[in-house]
């Protein structure tokens, strides 16, 4: 019965993430709105815990410490989009990640193609969801994560 609920517990987590993703890829693709690259790291997570809840679900091997694994990640990506909401705010400077790099060397074809990748500066916000950015809400179910499969790390084999 507590494997149920736990197989339970994995399978709407599970179906929420890639929610998140499909979310993410509409709100790209479908509305136009380009992501920074910060936002397209803060994806990786997402598709890593994918394949590692799957895991779980369908072997039944070293279950514990993967689910200690999934909280570790998920405290990662709370702390990758906190700061990205921090860049947001002006609490924190943009990274070299966030910034294209010109550099003094580069031809007039390297200068151009630069310039057409349109690089998206990370403190740049064009898409609120009842006024919080996207890396605002990471953080928060970032964070939610990382507390449930921490919980169900500790809670792992008690009845």
């Amino acid at each position: 019965m507590i494997k149920l609920k736990k197989n339970i517990s994995l399978t709407l987590i599970l179906f929420f993430i890639i929610a998140a993703l499909i979310s993410a890829l509409i709100i790209q693709y479908g509305l136009g709105h380009k992501p920074c690259k910060l936002c397209l790291y803060e994806r990786i997570p997402y598709f890593i815990s994918i394949l590692l809840i799957i895991k779980i679900l369908f072997f039944n091997k070293y279950e514990k410490i993967t689910l200690l694994t999934l909280s570790i990640i998920f405290f990662f990506s709370f702390i990758l989009s906190f700061y990205h909401f921090g860049i947001e705010q002006g609490f924190f400077n943009e990274s070299l990640t966030c910034v294209s790099n010109f550099s003094e060397n580069l031809t007039k074809d390297q200068l151009l193609e630069q310039l057409n990748q349109n690089t998206i500066s990370c403190k740049n916000v064009t898409f609120r969801i009842l006024g919080l950015s996207l890396a605002s809400i990471n953080s928060i179910f970032s964070l939610i994560l990382s507390v449930i499969f921490g919980v169900l790390f500790l809670k792992y084999g008690k009845n």
